[in-house]
Order: C-alpha cells, then structure tokens, then sequence
C-alpha cells in the first residue's frame, strides 16, 4: 500500500520555479549557442580570407616565377641569335680567306713563294679562329649571366618568402 499524498501549497511555485529555471538554461544555452556559431563565423570568415589572399599571393609568385622564366629564355634565345650571327660573319670571312689563298697559292711562280702564302694563311687562319673562340666564348658567359638573372631574383625572393616567418 502506498502511502496518501497530501496536497501541497508549494506545488504551483515549484513548477513556476522549475519553468523559470527551464527557461533560464534556454536562454543560457541559446546565447552560448549564439556565441559559439558567432565565434565560429567568424573564424571561417577569417580562414576563408586568409585562404584566398594566400591564393592570391601563390598566383602573383607563380605568375612572376613563369614571367622569369619566360625573361631568361628570351635573353638566352637572343644570345644563340647573336652567337649564330657570329659564327656566320667568322665562316663567311674564313671562306673568303681561303679563297684569296687559294689564288695566291695558285699564282706563287716559287715554291718558296707558295709555302709563304700557305705559311701566312695558316697563321692568319689560326689567329682568327683564336680571336673567334674567345669571342664566342665572352658572348657564351655574356649570355649565360643576363639569362641567369631573373631565375636568380626569383630565386632569392622565394628564399625571403620562406625564411621570413622563420625569422619572425
């Protein structure tokens, strides 16, 4: 057997109390839920700025690597056009000294006369090609150094971007 309830008084303030306390955790539970979506907003605001300006500063370094690039072969090209020209005007003149040789050779009434004019043309053939080679040799390096400069700034500038937060 179970034992009678009696009435009590307080029975309708504690249910009032209890709807209060209730709706006191529903609000504290709605403002922190507030908060936290807030807080989280704007954290996604903030990653999804950061994202876009490190696209952005990824695009503009690969553009101006690619604009490198692009620089260094540009140069390089010109160089083998200035080398190509120049071995051109060296065959073009050594082609024309053999020539002028060969009439000479062929006009010697002396044999001593022939092996002069075969003795001088080798000797001036052997210094021009000397003269030639060297030359080719300073556009070559000329050349190799211009081209090398942009990679080299690029270079550099990707070595400061990835030692600044390093030093930071």
């Amino acid at each position: 057997m179970t034992a009678p309830t009696i009435p009590s008084k307080s029975k309708g303030k504690t249910m009032k109390d209890t709807a209060e306390t209730m709706n006191a955790g529903a609000d504290f539970a709605q403002k922190n839920y507030d908060r936290f979506i807030g807080a989280s907003k704007e954290q996604m605001e903030k990653a999804s700025v950061n994202a876009f300006k490190t696209y952005e500063d990824l695009s503009k370094f690969s553009k101006e690597n690619l604009d490198a690039t692009v620089a260094a072969t540009t140069i390089f090209a010109k160089g083998f056009e200035t080398i190509g020209k120049e071995w051109m005007t060296f065959t073009q003149d050594a082609m024309e000294a053999s020539a002028q040789a060969a009439k000479a050779l062929l006009a010697a009434r002396t044999l001593r006369e022939a092996v002069d004019v075969q003795t001088d043309w080798a000797k001036t053939s052997f210094d021009k090609v000397v003269a030639e080679s060297t030359k080719l040799s300073e556009i070559s390096v000329k050349v190799a150094n211009e081209a090398a400069e942009p990679i080299s700034a690029r270079v550099n500038a990707a070595l400061e971007k990835l030692l600044k937060p390093v030093a930071a």
